[in-house]
């Protein structure tokens, strides 16, 4: 999920030694949720679970950001808005001067609570739509009625003035209907779509079969790119960092600069930025590099947040692309693009391991091969 707005000088690379500013955190305030989609990270069901953060820990983390970091905080679930105080935190970190955003199915919004949200000073939401209609939709959601119920709650945020965003899990059920989810994000007015290329994990692994091909990936990605250049919307490929290479690929062939200017914060961030500039912080206060990597890199209610950030050895060997195996190892396109962490974990236990669905060949490969030719 990427929601950032920040100013392009604020997103320099760190010095040597230098601990990066974190500029993201996702942050699953409940684990709790009223669908059961068949590609959900944390598998999440309705709920209750145990020991979630009191609304007083969430203050005090939220405290805790902002003693060291002004990040864009996303809360997401599960279903954020099955917490009861959901808005009371979201206006403490409004309060605070953070950028609070929220991911939602959009099933649960309703007039009174999208102003709530709005009151809140919650800046924007994202919805999810995997699929250009109802049967599509709902078939991935696996509740009947969940995408007009996600239609509907976009038209209440609407109504209320919140500015939203479409993301889409790009599967092998819905690749080829990226062309009509695309003109319904445009139809109804979305402020940007991000497509998430899908990761393994939780449900996600009983979609393994679904994930699409690397050469489909590739493909993907440069479809991706066309569109970037056709409409007047933000486009935001996660889970895909592949798109950074792609991205510099293109435009070195069509004679553009890559800058924030032409290409937003693609030009000045890096593919995969787990641990490097963001974080998830779970239900339970694990803190991992991302969602879909799952490793405790330390908890914040044992740990000072700060501290964990800082000095967590698994942070400090993902900000250290010359640690990274295999071919992603020696890629010229490693500091922009990174691979995904999660993806090399699933593949190869190894989060330092190359990325599985990358068919790119880095310089030094191609420079090799055409030394061994005759």
């Amino acid at each position: 999920m990427k929601f950032s707005q920040a100013h392009p000088h604020e997103l320099r690379r760190s010095k040597p030694g230098e601990t990066p500013a974190l500029r993201m955190i996702a942050w699953e305030i409940t684990r709790s949720c009223n669908l059961s989609c068949v590609h959900c990270r944390a598998a999440a069901q309705y709920g209750p679970y145990p020991n979630e953060f009191t609304t007083r820990e969430c203050f005090d983390l939220i405290d805790e950001v902002v003693s060291f970091s002004n990040p864009v905080i996303i809360l997401t679930g599960g279903e954020p808005l099955m917490r009861e105080d959901i808005f009371e935190v979201a206006r403490y970190g409004t309060d605070k001067g953070l950028r609070m955003v929220m991911a939602t199915n959009g099933t649960l919004i309703t007039p009174e609570n999208a102003k709530k949200m709005v009151d809140a000073g919650i800046q924007r939401i994202s919805v999810s739509i995997d699929g250009k209609d109802a049967e599509h939709h709902d078939a991935f959601r696996k509740v009947e009625g969940a995408f007009e119920g996600s239609l509907q709650g976009i038209r209440y945020a609407k109504e209320a003035g919140m500015e939203f965003q479409i993301n889409t899990t790009i599967t092998r059920l819905n690749l080829d209907q990226l062309d009509d989810i695309l003109k319904l994000a445009l139809d109804i007015g979305a402020a940007a779509i991000h497509i998430f290329l899908l990761v393994p994990t939780g449900r996600g692994k009983e979609l393994e079969a679904q994930e699409i091909s690397p050469e489909d990936y590739e493909k993907t990605l440069n479809w991706f790119y066309d569109q970037h250049e056709t409409y007047p919307i933000e486009f935001k490929a996660t889970c895909a960092p592949h798109y950074h290479r792609i991205i510099r690929q293109r435009a070195k062939k069509e004679g553009k600069p890559v800058t924030f200017e032409t290409f937003g914060l693609d030009a000045v961030t890096k593919g995969c930025l787990g641990g490097s500039a963001f974080c998830f912080i779970s239900h339970l206060g694990q803190v991992q590099p991302c969602g879909y990597l799952e490793l405790n890199c330390g908890n914040v209610r044992e740990t000072p947040f700060s501290e964990i950030w800082r000095t967590s050895q698994v942070f400090l060997n993902l900000r250290d692309e010359d640690l990274y195996k295999g071919k992603c190892g020696i890629c010229e396109y490693r500091r922009v693009c990174g691979g995904c962490r999660a993806r090399a974990y699933e593949a190869a236990g190894d989060y330092l391991a190359e990325e599985p669905y990358c068919i790119y060949e880095p310089k030094r490969v191609q420079d090799a091969l055409k030394g061994e030719a005759p």
